[in-house]
C-alpha cells in the first residue's frame, strides 16, 4: 500500500494568497483606477473634487495630495500612489497630481508587455535606465534664473502653480504676496515660520502680508479693555509661566489652628504672584505674552501700569513671535536679562471680520511673517490656503535650485521625443520598453487638453511636429488654446518639481511591477484586527 503524501499547511486557514502574472496585472489596474480620481484636476482648467469624510465634513479641492490623503484606499498595491503624492507634496509642494498620473501611465504602458509574458524585471531595468536619461536631458534643458531678475522669475513660477488653483483669477496678486513672504523668511527656516491666518468675510483681494506676527486675540480676563492697544519700539517678554492664583487646597492639605495662620498662607500665595509681576515690570517690558494662563489679578495689575498682556497663546504663534521679535521663551522671572527680551517695532490691535487680531511688527532682522487670508465660504478659504502652501513650497524650492523649465506639457513632450530617439539606437528588445516609457510622458499635455476641452489629438500632433523640428520649449497654452513657446510665454515650473516627479513616478511604477504575490493575513476568530492575540 503506497503511503499518500500529507499536505503541508504553511499559512493559517483563511489567509488570502494571490500570485503570478494575473496579480501584477490586477495591481496595475488598481493603480490606474486610483489615478482616475485625480486625473481631471490637472491644469488651469482642471475640475475640483468634493470629498465628504466619515464625519460629514466636506472638502473641496483640486490638490492631488489632499484628495489622495482623503481617499480610503484598501487595495494594498494602490496605496503606493498615495505615498508618492505625499512624498511629492512634502519635498516640493507641487506636481502631486502629475506624479500620480505619470506613474499610472508608466504602468499602463508596461501592462501590454506583462500580458505578453515578458518578465517584469526586464521592464523595470529598462525603465530605470530610461529615467536616468530623462533626468540627464531635463537638467540640460533647465534654464538658470538670472540674479537681477530673481523676483520676477519667482513670481512667474508662483503664478504658474496658482493657475490651476481656486485662486487662479487673482494669481498675479497672490504670486507677489507669496514671493514677498518667502523673501521675508530665511531659506533655512521651516515653512511654518510663514503663518497663514484664515478669516471669513471680505474679498479675497483683501488678503495681505504682515511682516511680523498676527494672531487672534487670546482669551482674556477682566481688565483687558483698560490695557493700551498700541505701542511703538517696545520690549516683549515671552513666558511659559502661569500668572494666576492657584487654589492650594487642590494641591495639598494644610491644618491651621488659628485665623492668623490662615491669613499668612493666603498672603503668601498673593505675595508669590505679586513678586513675579514686580520682577516682570522692573525689567522694563511693555508687552507680556505667555503660553499659560494670565489671570484677572495679573491682567488688571498690568493694565494699571500701562502694560499689555495675553495668556494662552498657541505655541506656534509664540515661536513665530520669537523669530520675528527675538528674545527667549522664559520659564522663570527670577532674573530677566535684557538679552532675553524681544524687541517690537510696532504693536497694535485691529478688527478683522468678526475677530480682533494682535499685530506684532518685528525689527529689521524679523525671520517670520503672516499671511492674512480673506474670503467667503469656509471651504474656499481652506482651498486657498492649500494653494498658497503649494506656491510657497515652489518658490522656496526655486530660490534654492534657481533653474526653471517650460511648463504646459513642454518638458514632457521634449523628454518623450528624446527618449524615443534614444531608443532607436538600442538593438535589443529593451528598445520597446524605452519607447513605451517615452510615450507615457505624452499623458500630461494630453490630459491638460482633455480637461480644458481642447482637441487633444490635434494639439498632440502639433506638439510632436514642433519638437521634431527642434522647438524644445513648445507646449500647450491653455488660455489661448494653442501651441506656443512656453518659456517665452512665462509658463514656468522649477526643475526640482519635474525631477522629483519623474523619479517618484518611475520608482512607484517599478515597485508595483516587481510585486507578483499578495499575502493577506486574516485575523483569528474572536481576535480584533490590529490587537495582539491572547495566549
Amino acid at each position: 500500500m503506497s503511503s499518500a503524501q500529507m499536505p503541508i499547511i504553511l499559512l493559517r486557514d483563511g489567509t488570502e494568497n494571490r500570485q503570478g502574472k494575473g496579480q501584477v496585472i490586477n495591481n496595475i489596474n488598481a493603480c490606474v483606477s486610483v489615478s482616475d480620481y485625480v486625473r481631471t484636476t490637472l491644469g488651469p482648467r482642471g475640475m475640483d473634487k468634493l470629498v465628504v469624510d466619515r464625519k460629514d465634513k466636506t472638502t473641496i479641492s483640486n490638490d492631488g495630495a489632499t484628495i489622495m490623503n482623503m481617499l480610503d484606499i484598501v487595495y494594498p498595491a494602490a496605496k503606493i500612489m498615495t505615498d508618492i503624492a505625499k512624498n511629492q507634496d512634502n519635498d516640493v509642494g507641487d506636481g502631486t497630481t502629475s506624479v500620480v498620473i505619470l506613474a499610472a501611465e508608466f504602468l499602463k504602458q508596461a501592462k501590454q508587455f506583462v500580458e505578453d509574458g515578458v518578465s517584469p524585471q526586464l521592464v523595470i531595468s529598462a525603465y530605470y535606465h530610461a529615467s536616468e536619461e530623462a533626468i540627464r536631458k531635463l537638467d540640460e534643458l533647465a534654464t538658470k534664473i538670472p540674479e537681477h531678475g530673481l523676483r520676477d522669475m519667482l513670481i512667474k513660477c508662483a503664478a504658474t502653480t496658482l493657475s490651476s488653483k481656486l485662486v487662479a483669477q487673482d494669481r498675479q496678486y497672490f504670486a507677489e504676496l507669496v514671493v514677498d513672504a518667502v523673501n521675508n523668511v530665511d531659506d533655512d527656516l521651516p515653512v511654518s515660520m510663514i503663518g497663514v491666518k484664515k478669516i471669513s468675510g471680505g474679498s479675497v483681494t483683501e488678503s495681505h502680508l504682515v511682516k511680523g506676527v498676527a494672531f487672534k486675540k487670546a482669551f482674556s480676563y477682566a481688565g483687558f479693555e483698560m490695557q493700551p492697544k498700541h505701542y511703538k519700539d517696545v520690549s516683549i517678554a515671552l513666558l511659559n509661566i502661569e500668572l494666576e492664583l492657584k487654589a492650594e487646597k487642590d494641591n495639598g492639605e494644610l491644618r491651621v489652628n488659628n485665623v492668623s495662620d490662615f491669613e499668612e498662607i493666603v498672603n503668601a500665595e498673593w505675595n508669590i504672584l505679586y513678586n513675579k509681576l514686580e520682577k516682570i515690570h522692573a525689567s522694563g517690558v511693555k508687552i507680556v505674552l505667555s503660553k499659560l494662563p494670565i489671570g484677572d489679578v495679573a491682567t488688571q495689575w498690568f493694565a494699571d501700569r500701562d502694560m499689555f498682556c495675553a495668556g494662552r497663546i498657541p505655541e506656534a504663534d509664540l515661536k513665530r513671535t520669537q523669530m520675528s521679535c527675538g528674545g527667549q521663551i522664559l520659564t522663570t522671572v527670577s532674573k530677566i536679562e535684557s538679552t532675553a527680551l524681544g524687541k517690537c517695532d510696532e504693536f497694535y490691535e485691529k478688527q478683522l471680520g468678526n475677530e480682533r487680531f494682535n499685530y506684532f511688527i518685528g525689527g529689521a532682522k524679523a525671520q517670520s511673517c503672516t499671511i492674512i487670508l480673506r474670503g467667503g465660504a469656509e471651504q474656499f478659504i481652506a482651498e486657498s490656503e492649500r494653494a498658497l502652501h503649494d506656491a510657497i513650497m515652489v518658490v522656496r524650492r526655486a530660490k534654492k535650485n534657481d533653474t526653471v523649465l517650460a511648463g504646459g506639457g513642454a518638458i514632457e513632450m521634449e523628454l518623450s521625443h528624446h527618449i524615443r530617439e534614444k531608443a532607436k539606437n538600442i538593438t535589443t528588445k529593451e528598445q520597446f520598453f524605452w519607447k513605451a516609457y517615452g510615450k507615457a510622458f505624452e499623458i500630461i499635455p494630453q490630459q491638460l487638453c482633455i480637461n480644458a476641452g481642447i482637441d487633444a489629438v490635434d494639439i498632440l500632433n502639433q506638439l510632436r511636429n514642433r519638437h521634431l523640428k527642434g522647438e524644445k520649449h513648445a507646449g500647450v497654452d491653455i488660455f489661448r488654446e494653442c501651441v506656443r513657446d512656453n518659456l517665452e510665454g512665462c509658463i514656468w515650473e522649477p526643475a526640482a518639481v519635474k525631477r522629483n516627479a519623474i523619479n517618484a513616478a518611475t520608482e512607484a511604477a517599478c515597485v508595483v511591477l516587481s510585486v507578483d504575490q499578495t499575502i493577506t493575513n486574516q485575523p483569528k476568530k474572536n481576535e480584533m484586527p490590529g490587537l495582539p492575540s491572547k495566549h
